[in-house]
């Protein structure tokens, strides 16, 4: 049996809101990051913030990210990056769900995703089985079964019928996987073989 084998790179595609009380709106908001930092230096402390604004009327809250700390203790690189307002560190932060729980409390995930596909071995036309190798650049809440339904065409009913069979696997194994939220450094193997859309599938998998 030829396997083809192909690596997933799955990045969320919207970053986690907080739901935090808006006093403009008079009721709980979703706040949106607005990808710039403020900092305030008093003395040798520095305080820096990731600024969100409410969809619905631009009000701020500031996601603290240093709190009273010495100049002499943050990395150059860092401070630069942060009075630059540098995208990727924006990013890196806003994408950071638990931290910015632990903030605010309730946040809002979404379940949107992008996802590069990188063939590792093997060829479409010749192979007769599949193995996935999934890579999660942040976490998402988008369950197995959906993303695997929406990038290869199938229906989350012939996905569970193939579980069921055991011709769909997932590593590491466990009870549900399926309908559980993506998770960084799963591989999921897909005996097709004598499956009439075989060939399409396995296309589906590497564009």
């Amino acid at each position: 049996m030829f396997t083809l084998r192909v690596h997933w790179t799955i990045a969320p595609a919207i970053a986690p809101r907080p739901l935090i009380h808006c006093n403009r709106c008079g009721g709980v908001g979703s706040y949106r990051c607005s990808e710039k930092f403020r900092i305030n230096a008093n003395g040798k402390r520095i305080d820096a913030w990731l600024i969100y604004r409410c969809v619905d009327c631009d009000n701020s809250w500031n996601f603290a990210i240093l709190e009273r700390q010495a100049r002499r203790d943050i990395e150059p690189a860092l401070l630069t990056a942060l009075e630059c307002n540098d995208p990727a560190l924006a990013r890196r932060f806003a994408f950071d769900a638990a931290a910015l729980r632990n903030r605010a409390g309730r946040v809002e995930e979404f379940a949107d995703v992008t996802v590069d596909k990188a063939l590792l071995d093997g060829e479409p036309g010749h192979a007769s089985a599949l193995r996935l190798e999934l890579r999660l650049e942040g976490a998402t809440a988008l369950r197995l079964d959906r993303l695997l339904a929406g990038e290869l065409g199938l229906s989350r009913s012939r996905l569970r019928a193939l579980e069921d069979r055991r011709r769909l696997t997932v590593e590491p194994d466990g009870a549900r996987t399926l309908r559980k939220p993506v998770r960084d450094g799963v591989a999921i193997h897909i005996d097709l073989a004598g499956e009439a859309d075989r060939c399409a599938i396995l296309s589906a998998a590497c564009r």
